[in-house]
């Protein structure tokens, strides 16, 4: 890993908050692109997901979210049910991060898009008890519709409509089409 990332990570602790909030933006933005150090933190991102600390939970699944487009010896698809447990986080701001992040791991490939799609589309049918419902589900299509966006496969976009026609209140129901528009 280079100095000027591992300063960013370093600042991570800083007792700044805005110094911390801008080191995590620089990593997010950095990590758009594949990279060539996520291994060099990939074993302590593992780790971080189930730290006692919830900023260090939601950064780890965001990150590692981000590298599955660095990630050749594809981990991530053996990683992913720890960072897919962070959006069931004790936390509703970790799994709100953790969630809004995970699309990002469809990005790396056929079977990381695969399993992205299918435990989006389970979590919208069966979160409809949880106590933030609504925001998941716009999580959820929003996912769906960067996965669309970026991949330009349709069949992501008529799981998105379709997911929104099964919702029986027809204000959410418009709420989750008007994403797609």
């Amino acid at each position: 890993m280079d100095r000027a990332i591992q300063e960013q990570f370093d600042r991570l602790y800083s007792e700044d908050r805005q110094v911390q909030y801008q080191s995590h933006m620089n990593i997010l933005e950095t990590a758009k692109q594949p990279v060539d150090w996520a291994y060099d933190i990939w074993d302590l991102l593992k780790e971080d997901l189930t730290a006692p600390d919830a900023h260090q939970r939601s950064r780890a699944a965001q990150y590692l979210s981000y590298l599955a487009i660095s990630d050749p010896e594809n981990r991530i698809l053996t990683d992913f049910p720890l960072i897919w447990a962070r959006t069931y986080d004790e936390k509703f701001v970790v799994t709100r991060h953790a969630l809004q992040a995970v699309w990002r791991i469809g990005l790396a490939g056929d079977p990381q898009l695969r399993l992205v799609i299918d435990h989006q589309i389970d979590r919208f049918r069966n979160c409809g008890d949880e106590k933030h419902a609504v925001l998941i589900r716009s999580d959820i299509q929003r996912n769906l519709r960067h996965l669309y966006d970026a991949t330009g496969d349709d069949s992501i976009k008529q799981h998105g409509l379709v997911l929104a026609a099964e919702v029986k209140d027809k204000k959410y129901q418009k709420r989750y089409k008007d994403i797609w528009k």
